[in-house]
């Protein structure tokens, strides 16, 4: 499919990539992609969707099981025959493991050579590092704090300093004595893996006709500002890795667009001549019940019941199902970009979450991050509902807004210094 534009000038062909596709979230969003495309665009248009997983037989499996799904959207919402789904609907598995920077840089490259461009990328794949609960800590919090506790909550224990294998292998060492720089895994699965992927794919981003590429993060709603230190930008010191590397994804996506940052972001996404450069944004799922954290079948069943009664009783965020909780990433990825950009031009950019009420109807909600407010602005998060911000945020200030700015330039510095230290590396070892 090339670029071709139908009587309004909207390109006709719309190119996704998901990652992390065959379970959990990253499956539903590509269930919810395609209804929500099915049913929004012209008979005229298609998409291409393109997921990854870690290997062929999670493929295979994932593209039969959303074949399925495309069947029965057709039946459930009577598309008509004379254009059938298979026809506006193409699915493309691609293999990576993003605790493998070689893994990465390969799919970028059999990227560039298959697709004329990429309109938008949803980078869901991820690894909690989670290796259970405490349970006296969860007990106490759900029966003293609920349902605060199963929104935010802190008794999930995790792995410490856990590192991906070597990335770059000297066969004449041993496995302990190849000496390299440490790349935490939770850290380079959620976001280092992802960050050079990008950056390998850059091109196919720049490459749509009509609107900038997106590039959308999924983050959390447990990006506590508490858990993230520049010092340690991995996490590898830290007990809460995982929400520092969600933390970074907050930071990196919100202060893409500011001006301080612009030289390491150019970095990133060289400019392409005549393109827009692509955007960045971060969306969360809300509170969903999946297997990220290693639970007994019985307490699962009880975190899915508790997670219920919280939406019952008002919490906005308990999306509850990954469905549910796809609602805000495939928003982001078939909204306009006049539509979104009109909202962040009047509300600045922000992040993006699923969120329900107490029926179960999902919604798209701004979402507070600490340091950042709502959009940008002192005093956005003013009159905020309780119910939708943690405790520990404090209205935004000038003082805090400044150091947010100064954090983000740090942030993406960081990054692309890491950037370029692995990718020399990975040279030299080609070499």
């Amino acid at each position: 499919m090339t670029n071709q534009k139908d009587g309004s000038g909207e390109d006709v062909h719309s190119y996704v990539l998901v990652t992390g596709a065959n379970g959990g979230l990253g499956y539903a969003i590509c269930c919810r992609l395609i209804d929500e495309f099915v049913l929004t665009r012209p008979s005229s248009h298609s998409l291409r969707l393109v997921i990854t997983t870690r290997d062929k037989a999670k493929s295979h499996d994932t593209i039969a099981r959303l074949k399925d799904h495309i069947f029965r959207t057709r039946k459930h919402h009577k598309v008509h025959e004379k254009t059938p789904l298979v026809a506006k609907i193409y699915l493309q598995a691609e293999q990576v493991d993003l605790c493998r920077l070689v893994s990465v840089q390969t799919l970028a490259r059999r990227l560039l050579h298959s697709l004329p461009k990429l309109d938008t990328v949803i980078l869901n794949a991820g690894y909690g590092g989670f290796t259970g609960v405490d349970w006296p800590l969860a007990i106490w919090a759900i029966l003293t704090n609920f349902p605060y506790s199963v929104t935010y909550p802190t008794f999930k224990v995790s792995g410490v300093g856990d590192t991906t294998a070597p990335q770059v292998w000297d066969a004449s060492l041993s496995t302990t004595q190849q000496e390299q720089p440490a790349l935490g895994d939770v850290f380079c699965s959620n976001v280092f893996g992802h960050y050079l992927l990008v950056h390998g794919i850059a091109s196919l981003l720049s490459n749509s006709s009509t609107t900038p590429g997106r590039i959308l993060w999924v983050g959390s709603l447990e990006a506590y500002e508490s858990t993230f230190s520049t010092s340690d930008i991995q996490g590898l010191s830290s007990s809460s890795a995982y929400e520092s590397s969600k933390r970074l994804t907050d930071i990196l996506a919100l202060s893409s667009t500011l001006p301080s940052t612009q030289p390491f972001v150019r970095q990133f996404l060289p400019p392409a001549a005549n393109h827009r450069p692509p955007r960045q944004y971060v969306a969360h799922p809300g509170i969903c019940a999946t297997n990220i954290v290693p639970l007994h079948w019985i307490l699962v069943y009880i975190m899915t019941a508790a997670f219920y009664l919280a939406r019952w009783i008002g919490s906005p965020w308990h999306t509850v199902t990954a469905y549910k909780g796809a609602c805000a990433p495939v928003w982001l990825a078939l909204v306009s970009q006049e539509e979104l950009d009109a909202i962040e031009e009047k509300e600045g950019a922000g992040k993006w979450g699923s969120g329900v009420n107490n029926r179960g109807e999902e919604r798209v909600l701004r979402t507070e991050v600490q340091g950042w407010g709502v959009g940008g602005s002192v005093g956005d998060n003013v009159g905020l509902p309780k119910r939708r911000r943690p405790r520990e945020v404090l209205d935004l200030s000038n003082e805090g807004r400044e150091r947010f700015e100064l954090l983000g330039r740090e942030c993406w510095q960081s990054m692309e210094r890491l950037r370029q230290e692995w990718e020399d590396l990975l040279r030299e070892d080609d070499d």
